[in-house]
This record gives C-alpha cells, structure tokens and sequence, in this order.
C-alpha cells in the first residue's frame, strides 16, 4: 500500500472490478464511511481516496464502548442497504476462486474483513471502514462475528465478564441475534478464515503469502481453540 497526495495505492487483481463497482454504488446510494474509488493507476495499482484518522494496533489497544457500538451500528447500516445489490450477472472474488460466481438466496455482498484495524478513527469515533478487497458473497452474520473478533476482542482474553458486557453491546447495537448464537458463528467464521487463508497461501496470493509470514494460519487455528475453550466462562458471565 502507498499513500500518494489524498490517496492510497494498492495492489489490484481479478477481483478489483466487482469490489470497486460496489464501493461506487455504495457512495452512490450514500453510504458513509467507504473509500472513494479512483480507478487505476499507471503502475496497475487501484486509486482510492485516503481518509484522514487513525488505525487501531489491535493487539495493543481495546476501543472504547461508544466506538465498538458506533462500527456496529455502522455494519448493520451496511448490510441493510447492501440487500438491495444485486450485480447484473457473475462477478469474480478474492475469496470464492477464479471463476465468477452470483449471489445464492440470503447473501449478500459483505465487507468480509471488518476487523478493528480496519477501521478509521477520526476525534475518537469510527468514521470508516477501508480494506475492501476481500468483500464477496456471505450472509451478514458471519460479518458482525468477523467484527467481534478484533472489536470485543474475542481473539484474545479480556475476562469473561468483560467479555459478555461488549458482547451485549454488539447484540444491543446491531438487533439481529443472541449473544450465543453470535459466539457460535464467531467459531464458525474464524475457522473459515483460517480455512480462505490457507487456500490463498495454495494459490500464491500475495496478501495471503504476506500472512503466512506472521504465522497464518495456524496462529488463528490456534486463537479459535483457545476462544473455544473460553465460551462456557462467556456464557456464564452473561448470565
């Protein structure tokens, strides 16, 4: 990735015209909060326009309550508005292979990595979601749990009680399900992760082979177990 004046560059691929015709029609319909697609560059890089705030390191910081339930909210306003796109005919994804695929019934077009570091922060509030090259067909819960992963953060142990406090949260803010069923598709949609990571580090996609080098997949085959073990704690602490 590079910044360029009030831009970012980034590497494209067979995907990026079904991501950018998205991010168009989501500014379009006018969404909040999505990079604007500038089309490509000399050099085959994609042009999108940078978004001033800050990124949140993850593993060094836990967002404040109004901030999680603020990129909730937001997702929810996304996947609400995203039910009514429905591209003319077969589109090709970073995380479904080569071959163009349509939507099946209940899909819609997720973000699919709508982890905290992917999120822009502007005076202490979320402003952004950015990253959107891995967005392909899914169903909206497998989203929210994707979210939770880095936001509550469920990939590490904060306490059971904290834990379920910003679950509630989540619950509250999106209105959709149950903390339980949330923690179910949590363990379902990281174990996909880890599954989509490996398949691409298969293929050779250089996203993926840069995550092979910080230990993936292994190291969220291995976060799963331990979250895993955890969920009995969880659910008491909810009460």
């Amino acid at each position: 990735m590079w910044k360029v004046g009030r831009t970012v560059r980034r590497p494209t691929g067979p995907w990026t015209p079904a991501v950018h015709e998205l991010m168009q029609w989501l500014v379009d319909q006018g969404l909040g909060g999505v990079p604007h697609v500038g089309g490509i560059d000399d050099d085959d890089r994609e042009i999108v326009s940078y978004i001033e705030g800050r990124g949140v390191p993850v593993d060094d910081e836990v967002v404040l309550d109004d901030v999680l339930v603020e990129a909730v909210t937001w997702l929810r306003q996304y996947h609400d508005l995203v039910e009514s796109y429905r591209p003319d005919g077969p589109r090709t994804w970073r995380q479904t292979g080569d071959d163009p695929v349509e939507l099946e019934p209940g899909q819609v077009i997720c973000h699919n990595d709508p982890g905290a570091y992917n999120w822009i922060i502007q005076s202490g509030h979320f402003a952004a979601m950015i990253d959107w090259d891995l967005a392909g067909p899914g169903q909206p819960i497998d989203d929210l749990a994707f979210l939770c992963w880095t936001g509550i953060p469920l990939y590490r142990d904060i306490g059971a009680a904290e834990t379920a406090r910003r679950l509630d949260l989540v619950v509250d803010a999106y209105a959709e399900w149950g903390p339980m069923t949330l923690l179910e598709a949590v363990d379902r949609r990281m174990s996909t992760a880890a599954d989509r990571i490996a398949a691409g580090i298969e293929r050779a996609d250089p996203g993926m082979l840069n995550l092979a080098e910080k230990g993936e997949p292994d190291r969220t085959r291995r976060r799963v177990e331990e979250f895993r073990a955890r969920i009995p704690a969880i659910d008491a602490a909810l009460g």
